[in-house]
């Protein structure tokens, strides 16, 4: 299975447009790589591909990856569908740059479909789309020879939809699986806490993609001085006797990989201490456009 990390920041890329944290000036000056929002290319046979969540900056990260350049037809592209692990903005606004692209299958939970129903309306103008339950018994069969299965991992609603809503179902993983080579990637960009879950699916897994949204819990309100950290956001911090870095400890055999990194994260420099711990601790950051093979 071929993996492209097309994105690896948080939501607003990197640096964000608004903010000026260390950080982000730090890439504005050139020091430290930009990077754009969160998404993932995969291939079991390097003709058939599929998005994992589908990016604002999807155009651009499309036409800079040449594996997903179309062709051989004027209106041929070899990008099949899209596998969405929530109803987040940064992760369904990049459904508006794709429309029009015939054929295309789009898998989501039940809550994210219902939740995308305007949506879904508007992008079926443009060309019809098959829209699938993702959590379907049994799991389901990609072109280019994966097998996928989703897991629910969080509850957390995208803020943006009006007035109550279930706390369940939001949030899943994927556990995709190349029939060929018995590779398996576990795709979990985001997840409010450590859903036991996470502990079945890494016991078989050959590489791991897990959300490293924030370091600390507390990161928002240090770096930028706002009055509510990482804990009013929904993600599980990396440090911390809770955190991801200390679960993965017990999962080595894989390769562990941080995603969907937020403009505050001192992950995004190679120098810093925290990079330091999570390298030393074996998980790796890597940057946009990053290919390796499960």
């Amino acid at each position: 299975m071929k993996v492209v990390l097309l994105g690896t920041a948080a939501g607003g890329g990197f640096p964000q447009w608004n903010c000026a944290c260390a950080l982000c000036a730090a890439a504005r000056d050139g020091k430290l790589p930009a990077r754009t929002q969160e998404c993932v290319a995969v291939s079991g046979n390097s003709r058939d591909w599929w998005l994992l969540n589908a990016s604002p900056d999807i155009r651009t990260q499309l036409t800079t990856t040449p594996a997903l350049a179309p062709g051989p037809g004027p209106r041929d592209t070899p990008v099949r569908g899209v596998l969405l692990t929530d109803a987040e903005a940064d992760h369904v606004m990049g459904l508006t740059v794709l429309r029009g692209g015939a054929g295309l299958k789009l898998y989501a939970a039940p809550p994210v479909l219902a939740a995308l129903a305007p949506l879904r309306a508007m992008l079926d103008r443009y060309a019809p789309w098959a829209w699938a339950d993702s959590l379907t018994e049994g799991g389901f069969v990609l072109a280019g020879g994966l097998v996928v299965s989703a897991h629910p991992v969080g509850s957390k609603a995208p803020k943006y939809l009006a007035g109550p809503v279930a706390d369940v179902g939001w949030v899943t993983s994927y556990r995709i699986e190349d029939l060929a080579s018995g590779g398996v990637l576990v795709y979990a960009p985001c997840l409010g806490g450590w859903a036991p879950a996470l502990d079945e699916l890494l016991a078989t897994a050959t590489c791991a993609l897990l959300d490293g949204t924030f370091y600390a819990a507390d990161e928002m309100g240090t770096a930028v001085r706002a009055p509510a950290g990482q804990a009013a956001m929904g993600h599980l911090p990396v440090s911390g006797a809770r955190g991801s870095l200390a679960a993965l400890a017990r999962h080595p055999g894989p390769r562990r990989i941080y995603t969907h990194l937020n403009n505050t994260n001192p992950l995004l420099d190679p120098a810093s201490d925290a990079s330091a711990r999570v390298t030393g601790a074996g998980v790796e950051v890597l940057p946009d456009g990053a290919e390796f093979v499960v």
